[in-house]
């Protein structure tokens, strides 16, 4: 009877697992997603029979000394990270996660964003669960699975870069200082130690672990193996359905709300204006650490939030596409396509180099390295006959070189395409 129970709750804790949420779309004065945001109710093939097992609960260490440092999340409480201890072969091993979770660009925003776990320690979660790269376990994440694994909550909602503060408004932009804060802590606690690491990220954190990773590479000894993914971060500065430029306007304000252009590369900011230097398509070229770019090609979040938000289609022609792609319309599936095509077009540069690495699929997705589906599983997607975790641990590890880009959609079958309600 017990393992019984046992089984079906890994069943139901594996399909609550698909029922995420999508948060950060934090585009005040456009819509309001804070409030109301919209539940996945499933993610195409197969997604609702995973069995997930939820046992390795990790909790939440908050940064002592970052007060001190002016290392604080908006509201002014410490930020802070889940680290979970590595052992054996890769005991001296580090991977770090940044985590994601939209940005907000107004005061307004950046208010209510303190009365969530995206803006107050106060609000986060005392343990959360490790799967998919997070894995502990081989057979969910087979290399990196033994490594010192560690999630870096994020509070300031500039994807770790600002530096500045509303004291009206009694607000703290300490994205940067939360970085080095967290990053110090780390290297107290053995990173400084590392024969190898690996800085990722997911959505806003993969944009953060773009705009950071040459600060990582700096931070480490020069033998040390290091590496960077950016996951889901590849947003990029596209027209949106109306011919406008929802995101450019968005990221606008991120960037000069919280003094985020003094954290900018100067490799960028010496030809480009700062809101340009906080799209990954201007920055990715000049990094001079490996980095691993997983994007899917039609990303769930730029399709609903950059390409087609309520601000650019009033009249709701594409809510029905937007919400499940097998409902989309000849024009507006080519419409995507084009968006596609710019994505390939934007990375070309990037790709020429050996040391980086790819993985496009065409899939509408968000988020594949932190959900054991599409991470690590049976029915995981593929490129060819490979998975996307074995693509990075293949490229990390130089087991060969990986620049994976899928056919265009509806090719590939593998996909967990994200369904919305």
């Amino acid at each position: 009877m017990g393992m019984a129970l046992r089984f079906w709750g890994l069943i139901l804790i594996g399909f609550l697992g698909c029922m995420k949420w999508v948060e950060g779309f934090e585009y005040d004065g456009l819509f309001h997603f804070n409030k109301t945001e919209m539940s996945i109710v499933h993610s195409g093939y197969g997604a609702s029979a995973a069995v997930v097992d939820y046992s390795l609960m990790v909790g939440l260490t908050l940064i002592q000394g970052a007060a001190a440092k002016g290392a604080v999340c908006l509201d002014g409480t410490l930020p802070g990270y889940h680290l979970h201890r590595g052992y054996g072969s890769g005991a001296n091993s580090w991977l770090i996660q940044l985590e994601g979770g939209g940005w907000c660009n107004t005061i307004r925003a950046c208010v209510y964003r303190k009365t969530t776990r995206r803006g107050s320690s106060n609000h986060m979660e005392k343990q959360i669960p490790f799967t998919g790269i997070l894995s502990n376990k081989a057979e969910e994440n087979p290399d990196f699975f033994n490594w010192n694994r560690v999630k870096v909550r994020y509070c300031d909602g500039a994807s770790f870069a600002g530096d500045s503060e509303d004291k009206a408004a009694q607000l703290q932009f300490r994205g940067q200082r939360i970085w080095l804060a967290a990053m110090e802590d780390l290297m107290s606690k053995g990173m400084r130690y590392a024969n190898q690491a690996l800085l990722s990220g997911c959505s806003a954190g993969g944009l953060a672990s773009i705009l950071h990773c040459d600060e990582f590479r700096d931070l480490l000894p020069r033998s040390t193996k290091v590496k960077c993914l950016s996951d889901a971060g590849l947003f990029m500065d596209s027209v949106d359905v109306s011919g406008g430029h929802t995101l450019r306007n968005f990221f606008g304000g991120v960037v000069s709300l919280q003094g985020v252009q003094k954290n900018l590369p100067s490799t960028c900011t010496n030809h480009l204006d700062p809101t340009s230097c906080f799209f990954p398509q201007n920055l990715i070229a000049n990094i001079r650490t490996p980095m691993f770019i997983l994007n899917a090609a039609y990303d769930s979040w730029q399709v609903q939030a950059s390409l087609a938000p309520p601000s650019a289609d009033p009249h709701g022609n594409w809510h029905d596409c937007k919400m499940n792609n097998e409902r989309c319309s000849t024009s507006q599936i080519q419409f995507l396509q084009e968006f596609r095509n710019h994505m390939l077009y934007l990375i070309r540069g990037f790709s020429r180099f050996p040391k980086n690495g790819l993985f496009i699929n065409s899939c509408f997705a968000h988020c594949q390295s932190e959900r054991q589906d599409t991470w690590f599983s049976d029915n995981s997607p593929l490129i060819g006959n490979k998975g996307i975790a074995l693509a990075v641990g293949d490229w990390y590890f130089g087991r060969g070189g990986v620049k994976a880009i899928d056919c265009a959609y509806p090719c590939d079958k593998t996909c967990h395409n994200l369904i919305f309600k």
